[in-house]
């Protein structure tokens, strides 16, 4: 009986494969790096198609496209840190891959060549093109004819008229970021990080002299100077000694701003947070590598998550008197200033939850004006001469390129779009899911193609990583989450109703979502709404419950690990993607300071908070995917993994990627990675 069902499976399978693969659904250039030129007349961006990455640019009037670059195949050598200099005739970017904990840069094709990140100029009137050396996050001098970038946390610099070698700028202990120059490009300020404190620097041209004009106990950081170049505003942050990361964090000593003078070397906090709520500094909300930005009027506009969300506010400098910017229900995720310093454009999610939207703030007068189509997703604006450009995605359309001049919206290089591309798609509907706790939780449904109500479908749960992330209601704006989206529109494509989730401790409901109680590290706590979400399909008429399976990808394939090892009789089988196993293996990869030894309770918690507390419990058949040149989660977390099932006899089966990264740099892995993530629940789906 068992080669029969196998042989009809199998034939079901062709035909549907034949029709659609899941390579379709993520065929098409995804889009990244949007940045405008500073006289607001051309943008430049970067596509990956299908692992090929060039430079692409648009300039006015008619905005065509134009290909500045020519690399080619899928060799997994990233482009990134478009830069235009002042005078808009010349691009920068970057091209290679980051280091890992040995010095060796990412080398997942196995080129015989150096990988390494570095800095080409392009110049944009003739095409050519210029290795300037390696180096990383350059930035143009106003002048426009140096380059100052980071080297190891070094900064550097190199004349563009020359072919001199770059030469050091300054010497100094800790590792440099966040360079930034005065208007009148007579200082350089940046961040001097030492560990547990970091001080501004700031780098004066003309006398070769560096001075710390405000060493603190603290984190200073995000040096913003004011439009005449007489102030340069910064944060800073009250240190968090020995906190466990992916743990709750809600409250600490409040952070502040400051605002130094550069004549008189002499700084002023001009704002604090609140005890409380709001008084921690979240890392990466908003996304961007500033934090404030200057009004026309000398006020200062800051993100602030008083009110549970993470949203912009402005200080007079003045009175002191502060004005809530963005109100209403959800989070400003980035900013970006506009090419004429008149208003900065945001990309949030409020009032439209489960999407992002673009809107324009005037520095003028400080009135939001929203700018987005509320159905589609919206992200990643620049400011050009009579409109903007944003990259823009839907339910059955990945994210892409788009012009709106004087109200008129087009979409750029639009030959290029595959013609290949999948066709059947399910319009995913927003889901609300209560654990056990009585914590809500939310994701997106997926119905079959072809859904037929009287039928009785398998299931799968996808379980995002991060945990700072948020699934949306289309391709979503990050490349790895784009890819995942399309997988899961192909598992409904092939007969499965798909349920994405976004469970607690992820971005885009709040900080009480965020950090809830007992997460990660701290309790494990969002396996609840993991096992909610399968009692949720098990519930459902058209749902098969002894056929469901969650996958997922970092802390989705953490999530995933507690599903199979927490609740077998509720799962089938499963697919983790670079799971975390053993919270104590790998925080030391996000937080040197710790060992488990020295910090027993810590560790105690953490270990019952892990997969493997429960591993003895499992029996379902896994398949482990992992690189093993993943820098954000041990490759030996899946080693140690396949080692413990296999002595209980649990199947297990293996993709493993020599030399790839955590998000994977060859396109052909993230094909190969979610063509045997469904051969493999799908073999198991269909036959018992």
């Amino acid at each position: 009986m068992k080669k029969i069902l196998l042989v009809c499976f199998l034939i079901i399978v062709t035909v549907q494969v034949q029709s659609q693969t899941v390579a379709e659904y993520i065929s098409a250039p995804f889009p990244t790096s949007l940045t405008a030129a500073p006289d607001g007349k051309s943008i430049a961006w970067i596509f990956n198609d299908q692992g090929e990455r060039n430079v692409f640019y648009a300039k006015a009037p008619n905005f065509e496209t134009k290909k500045l670059t020519n690399f080619q195949g899928d060799i997994g050598v990233e482009l990134s840190s478009l830069v235009f200099s002042p005078d808009s005739q010349t691009l920068l970017f970057i091209r290679g891959n980051t280091r890992n904990s040995a010095g060796q840069p990412a080398n997942p094709a196995q080129l015989q060549e150096d990988t390494d990140r570095m800095i080409y100029s392009i110049q944009l009137g003739t095409g050519e093109i210029k290795n300037q050396g390696k180096g990383y996050s350059p930035i143009f001098h106003p002048e426009g004819k140096m380059i100052f970038f980071l080297q190891s946390g070094t900064i550097y610099s190199k004349s563009l008229e020359n072919d001199t070698p770059a030469e050091k700028v300054l010497t100094a202990r800790g590792s440099a970021s966040q360079l930034s120059f005065s208007p009148d490009g007579n200082y350089l300020a940046f961040t001097s990080n030492r560990g547990d404190h970091s001080f501004v620097g700031l780098w004066n041209l003309a006398e070769k002299t560096l001075k710390f004009p405000e060493a603190s106990l603290d984190h200073d950081s995000y040096p913003a100077w004011s439009p005449d170049g007489k102030q340069l505003a910064y944060l800073r942050v009250p240190n968090i000694l020995n906190h466990l990361p992916f743990t709750s964090l809600k409250s600490a000593n409040p952070w502040s701003i400051r605002v130094l003078n550069i004549e008189s070397m002499i700084a002023e906090e001009v704002w604090k947070a609140d005890p409380g709520k709001g008084s921690v500094m979240v890392d990466d909300l908003p996304a961007i590598n500033e934090r404030l930005w200057w009004t026309t009027s000398g006020s200062l506009i800051f993100p602030w998550e008083k009110n549970n969300w993470m949203q912009l506010y402005a200080v007079n400098l003045k009175t002191k008197e502060v004005k809530h910017l963005t109100p209403g229900e959800g989070q400003v995720e980035w900013v970006q200033s506009s090419f004429d310093q008149q208003e900065i454009l945001i990309t949030h999610n409020i009032g439209n939850i489960d999407r992002r939207q673009v809107s324009r703030l005037d520095l003028s007068t400080l009135q939001l004006r929203p700018v987005s189509d509320p159905e589609v997703i919206n992200w990643a604006p620049v400011a050009v001469e009579n409109g903007f450009a944003y990259f823009e995605s839907s339910w059955n359309q990945p994210g892409w390129p788009t012009l709106e001049i004087n109200g008129k919206k087009s979409k750029l290089a639009e030959s290029m779009f595959p013609s290949t591309f999948a066709k059947d798609f399910s319009k995913p509907e927003p889901i609300i899911i209560k654990a056990k706790d009585g914590f809500e939780t939310y994701g997106q449904l997926f119905l079959p193609h072809n859904y037929d109500s009287k039928k009785k479908y398998p299931a799968v749960i996808f379980i995002h990583g991060g945990s700072r992330r948020q699934m949306l209601l289309g391709y979503n704006y990050g490349y790895y989450y784009s890819n995942t989206y399309g997988a899961q529109q192909f598992f409904a494509s092939q007969g499965y109703i798909a349920l994405t989730l976004n469970y607690r401790s992820g971005i885009g409901y709040g900080m009480d979502f965020r950090e809830e109680a007992n997460y990660g590290a701290g309790g494990a706590s969002e396996v609840q709404d993991v096992l909610a979400a399968a009692d949720f399909l098990a519930s459902r008429t058209d749902v098969d419950a002894s056929r469901i399976a969650p996958w997922g990808g970092s802390y989705g394939g953490y999530l995933t690990a507690h599903a199979l090892s927490q609740a077998p009789e509720k799962f089938h089988v499963g697919v983790d993607i670079h799971g975390v196993h053993n919270w104590n293996n790998d925080i030391p990869v996000f937080a040197p300071w710790y060992a488990p030894e020295k910090f027993p309770k810590m560790a105690e918690l953490a270990f019952k908070s892990s997969p493997m507390a429960y591993v003895d419990k499992w029996v379902d058949p896994v398949l482990l995917i992992h690189g093993d040149d993943d820098r954000n989660v041990l490759f030996s977390e899946s080693v140690e993994l396949a080692e413990v099932l296999r002595k209980q006899g649990v199947e297990v089966e293996q993709l493993i990627y020599p030399d790839e990264v955590h998000a994977f740099l060859l396109y052909q892995n993230w094909v190969k990675a979610f063509d045997a993530t469904y051969q493999f629940i799908t073999k198991h789906s269909f036959v018992k």
